[in-house]
């Protein structure tokens, strides 16, 4: 089956880029294109940084899962993409685009630390967006891709919380 992912807002690239800003994430992501691959035949080959990209996509709603029986008597996790292409089609401004793409690019030193505040920040009940782009100065559209490119934080409506398998 052929889906589609529509893109149209800017926010929503960080995804497509963290899913192959290197080369494991990349060779994994190829993998589960190809066909379903179990989470124990990935660590197999790619160890913990490639189970880790599977819960990555896995987030980032990139695959698709589904539980099969396999060489041992009880079931596995498989992992799928769950698109076949992408469609972007998004206008948006220079400020916008480039909080977007300093967001999914910046280093992972840097990102940890704005991460771990914005997870002490929020809790266990989470917190409204808009108080934490205030608290953090930073645009609305940025704080959306510092979310999107999280393992531990998610958006449910307005709310920032932390991220729940």
């Amino acid at each position: 089956m052929n889906r589609i992912k529509v893109v149209s807002e800017v926010a929503e690239l960080v995804p497509i880029l963290r899913a192959v800003d290197s080369e494991l994430k990349r060779d994994v992501f190829r993998e589960v294109t190809a066909e379903w691959r179990t989470a124990k035949q990935i660590e197999e080959k790619y160890g913990q940084d490639g189970l880790d990209a599977l819960r990555f996509f896995e987030k980032m709603k990139l695959v698709e899962t589904k539980w099969q029986t396999g060489q041992t008597a009880s079931p596995e996790k498989a992992y799928h993409a769950f698109y076949s292409s992408f469609h972007i089609n998004a206008t948006t401004p220079i400020q916008e685009i480039s909080d977007v793409l300093y967001a999914a690019m910046m280093s992972e030193k840097d990102y940890a630390k704005i991460e771990g505040k914005i997870f002490d920040m929020i809790g266990s009940d989470g917190k409204f967006a808009g108080d934490v782009a205030d608290a953090l100065t930073v645009t609305q559209t940025m704080l959306k891709a510092l979310v999107k490119r999280s393992l531990r934080l998610d958006f449910r409506g307005h709310r920032i919380m932390q991220f729940e398998e």
